[in-house]
């Protein structure tokens, strides 16, 4: 096996205990809790013909210089207005990711300029964004390959075809939070898992994929539920003893099985070696932070620590329908006060991540734990400090949300 010149500057790892040490240090960064950002996935349809397959040259030639480089190597890949970075999923659907702000209003306001200016963008090139967290048109098909895809897909289609959809048919919004001081971090971590099941019941928007009624709420998270539970389940589950992120995370990432290990050939490891088992010598050479590092990039349980707090479990949004979920999710932070109460909220339902990916708000217990949560959300609201017409715009979107809910009981 050669090693890029990138892995030579970088450092070996010998042993779990410094695995565990790196890990640490780059997952869990804490501090005053400051920031938020999102990142906001689509999938790309023909404007007049939604189920028309996008052809990667057309998708290239709409996006123009702000193309990644994985759609178009020769891109100079610019970033968009108010500095959100464009990029291309493997089977084409579109991500914007803004940089983070210490203003929810802010950041707001900085990613609707950057989605004006993709839509724009896509309007031009007679293309749309999905509204939808799966393709409701079209079966899963691959648009880029890359040899990081094409391990993914042969990892993943040893455990079934949940892999593909995943890959090439789904669309979220990601909500990302500081992780908060030392003190606060363990709050701070089961609530970002607790609110998980009735928030994904509470926004579920995929309900059809590939042009037929699936059964489920949300088919995006039941996709990632069949894909490989020991890099998609989630890292905490409520139990008698104190949440400790950083031995929980450590431990799920070493106990996890390779998706990639890069090389200049084929990435696809060996069946089920763990990192811990690369670390114990199981291949020729030792792995490095940087594997590590890109080790945790290839797991995707509903909550990741990444320096900060990233919420992977809202489906995507129709058109603006992506402010209220964050706007909900930075308020049930927003002080100690509540976030106690939203976790003692959620608790009863927190392991339900199943049930609500299948029934949504259709189950009584995780509907009474949305409309809970919703009515912590808006009392916590002007703690955001946001501007009127964006506060009222959310306490209505809430509001209809709510009502909707008591509809549906």
């Amino acid at each position: 096996m050669v090693m890029s010149p990138e892995l030579d500057r970088v450092v070996v790892l010998r042993d779990r205990a410094a695995a565990a040490r790196h890990l640490a240090r780059i997952c869990f960064k804490t501090g005053p809790p400051t920031y938020t950002g999102v990142e906001l996935e689509w999938t790309v349809h023909d404007a007049v013909d939604p189920a028309r397959p996008v052809e990667a040259a057309r998708l290239t030639a709409a996006l123009g210089p702000y193309s990644p480089t994985t759609l178009d190597p020769t891109s100079p890949a610019r970033r968009l207005l108010r500095g959100g970075s464009v990029t291309v999923e493997p089977g084409g659907q579109l991500e914007i990711s803004t940089p983070p702000h210490a203003c929810v209003a802010a950041l707001v306001e900085a990613t609707h300029c950057d989605i004006t200016q993709l839509t724009g963008l896509l309007e031009a090139a007679g293309l749309r964004l999905g509204q939808a967290g799966m393709d409701p048109y079209r079966p899963p098909q691959p648009m880029i390959d890359t040899p990081r895809y094409r391990a993914m897909r042969r990892v993943f289609d040893r455990h079934g075809p949940a892999g593909q959809a995943m890959m090439y048919s789904s669309a979220g919004l990601q909500v990302c939070l500081d992780a908060g001081e030392p003190e606060q971090l363990g709050a701070r971590w089961v609530l970002a898992h607790a609110i998980g099941p009735p928030l994904l019941a509470a926004f579920a928007t995929a309900g059809r994929h590939a042009g037929r009624d699936t059964g489920w709420a949300s088919t995006r998270m039941v996709t990632w539920w069949r894909i490989d539970p020991a890099r998609t389940a989630p890292v905490w589950t409520p139990g008698p003893v104190e949440a400790d992120p950083v031995a929980a995370w450590t431990a799920y990432v070493l106990a996890a099985p390779l998706l990639c290990v890069r090389d200049d050939g084929d990435w696809t490891p060996p069946p089920d070696v763990t990192f811990a088992d690369w670390l114990d010598g199981a291949l020729p050479r030792p792995p490095t932070t940087d594997d590590l590092e890109y080790h945790v990039s290839t797991l995707f349980p509903p909550v990741r620590p990444r320096g900060y707090l990233e919420l992977r479990y809202l489906d995507a949004q129709p058109g603006r329908g992506w402010v209220v979920p964050l706007a909900v999710v930075a308020a049930l932070f927003a002080d100690a006060e509540t976030i106690g109460a939203a976790t003692a909220v959620a608790m009863p339902v927190a392991e339900d991540w199943t049930i609500a990916a299948r029934q949504g708000l259709a189950n009584p217990g995780l509907a009474a734990a949305a409309a809970g949560l919703l009515d912590l959300a808006v009392a916590a609201l002007p703690r955001l400090d946001l501007p009127a017409a964006l506060h009222d715009e959310i306490d209505k979107g809430v509001r209809r949300r709510q009502a909707a809910m008591r509809r549906q009981r």
